[in-house]
């Protein structure tokens, strides 16, 4: 069960201890690694969910997986997380700790969503553009592919969207069709 506000406060109190220990930047590679570890093993996430499997046995586990990947800081924590129980909770502490991390760093995620893969140079071009018009220093872009828009984009970021793919487009006018459809009424 998602925990929002249980996954920010671990996820600062982890922050303001590798600030203290100056190991911010060590932390957050380590985080980079267990994210990745997280979305692309749904099995991982699945052990760390079950309650049928002992503490022992899950550390155990991510031990064989990360231990010689992640800093002692790191490795520190994940071991208070099982101890209290909350290492079903720790991707999602991940997420809080990178998102707390690039409030600290001033950097700003931009989700753009294509029909089809665009090339780096347009990926620039978008970064630029964004940067320009929103007023942003540091932008990070994470692109996703989507046929389902069938052309165009969907950008987000700070709580924006621009919707401008093709899909969006064709529901606005079936849209308009099922409210009340101008010219059948001028006919009659």
């Amino acid at each position: 069960m998602p925990n929002p506000r249980l996954a920010a406060r671990y996820a600062k109190s982890l922050i303001d201890l590798s600030i203290e220990r100056d190991q911010l930047e060590t932390v957050f590679k380590d985080m980079q690694f267990l994210k990745q570890v997280c979305t692309g093993n749904r099995d991982f996430v699945n052990l760390l969910q079950s309650p049928v499997v002992p503490a022992g046995k899950k550390q155990a586990i991510i031990d064989a997986i990360a231990k010689s990947r992640i800093s002692q800081l790191t490795d520190a924590f994940i071991k208070l997380l099982i101890s209290k129980g909350r290492e079903e909770d720790m991707p999602e502490i991940i997420t809080a700790f990178v998102e707390q991390y690039n409030t600290i760093k001033g950097i700003h995620r931009v989700k753009l969503t294509t029909a089809t893969e665009i090339s780096d140079e347009l990926k620039n071009a978008i970064i630029t553009k964004v940067k320009k018009e929103a007023n942003l220093e540091n932008i990070e872009l994470e692109s996703e592919v989507d046929d389902a828009l069938i052309g165009g984009f969907v950008l987000e970021f700070n709580n924006n969207l621009v919707d401008a793919s093709v899909l969006r487009h064709l529901k606005d006018v079936s849209k308009q069709f099922k409210e009340r459809n101008v010219f059948v009424q001028n006919i009659r």
